[in-house]
């Protein structure tokens, strides 16, 4: 074996390693501070400010759930968060698919400009003020919708479907014009069908946005309780809890005392494990939304 393959062997295996030991550092690095919190969240609030909890809670108890878990309003938002994840997702993959469906059309007149347009709206916006004014002179304000329709269309979203329309081709449309389909029938037996890892990528932008968000719901359904959602309502208990401002008395007497790190990460994994539960389901249309399309032959 001569030296120049000998050489390239040893360096193959050694990037091989050195790519290994990379990614298991990675990947410990990115797992930790979730098994921390679990942990925490899994342990009693008072032994965890003696801190030494790492992976594995000391004192296993539930007290930190059912501290978060017992308010009404907890279960309520919970209800109108996952209501408006699956409408506002739904609704929102609808419109910007169809309107990205026509904009990504060659026949399209202004479709440029159009886009132009879009890409505006991205960096410029009314303002907190006017939007609010908007909203209320729309009857928006106190209302489910306001959730649901302000998001239905979004110029970042339109344009990933619109470029990855336009990398599919002409010619599955053309044979079905010439077998007699109109441009609907193309849209939804033609192109959705192959549009399904983008579909997947932009529906999990869209349902993570609706999961976190809790502004809109503090801004336009502050004084309508029964329009609350999950993460305004583990926002406020967290506020309580970190001000001393609210005794919570009930969920004391009922679960023992609770400190505001342990509520905190209880409140962090309750927050996250819905999209932790759906992320393994879209990962491989998540992955191929993203990179196809990189490369233009």
């Amino acid at each position: 074996m001569d030296k120049g393959k000998l050489k390239s062997i040893v360096s193959s295996r050694a990037f091989v390693v050195f790519n290994t030991l990379f990614m298991a550092a990675f990947v410990v690095i990115t797992l930790y501070p979730v098994l921390n919190t679990l942990a925490i969240a899994f342990n009693d609030g008072t032994d965890a400010l003696r801190g030494g909890i790492y992976l594995w809670p000391r004192k296993f108890t539930l007290k930190n759930y059912i501290t978060v878990l017992h308010k009404e309003s907890i279960v309520t938002g919970a209800y109108i968060t996952v209501l408006r994840t699956v409408i506002g997702t739904l609704a929102s993959l609808a419109t910007n698919a169809l309107l990205a469906f026509i904009v990504s059309r060659k026949r399209f007149l202004f479709r440029s400009q159009l886009s132009l347009f879009w890409v505006i709206t991205m960096y410029v916006n009314g303002g907190l003020i006017p939007t609010f004014l908007l909203y209320k002179n729309l009857g928006l304000t106190n209302s489910f919708w306001v959730y649901v329709i302000p998001g239905m269309i979004s110029a970042f979203n339109m344009l990933v479907l619109r470029t990855y329309m336009e990398g599919l081709p002409d010619a599955l449309e053309e044979s079905a014009q010439l077998d007699g389909a109109g441009y609907m029938t193309i849209f939804v037996k033609i192109i959705s069908p192959l549009c399904k890892p983008v579909y997947a990528t932009v529906a999990l932008f869209v349902a993570v946005g609706h999961w976190n968000s809790w502004f809109d719901a503090m801004l336009y359904n502050r004084m309508s309780e029964q329009y609350t959602t999950l993460q305004y309502e583990l926002m406020k208990l967290l506020s309580s809890v970190m001000s001393q401002t609210t005794s919570l008395e009930s969920a004391k007497n009922a679960s023992g005392a609770v400190t505001p790190n342990s509520i905190r990460a209880a409140a962090t994994i309750l927050t996250m494990l819905p999209i932790i539960c759906l992320y393994p389901f879209l990962q491989r249309y998540f992955v191929t939304g993203l990179t196809i399309g990189g490369v233009k032959e």
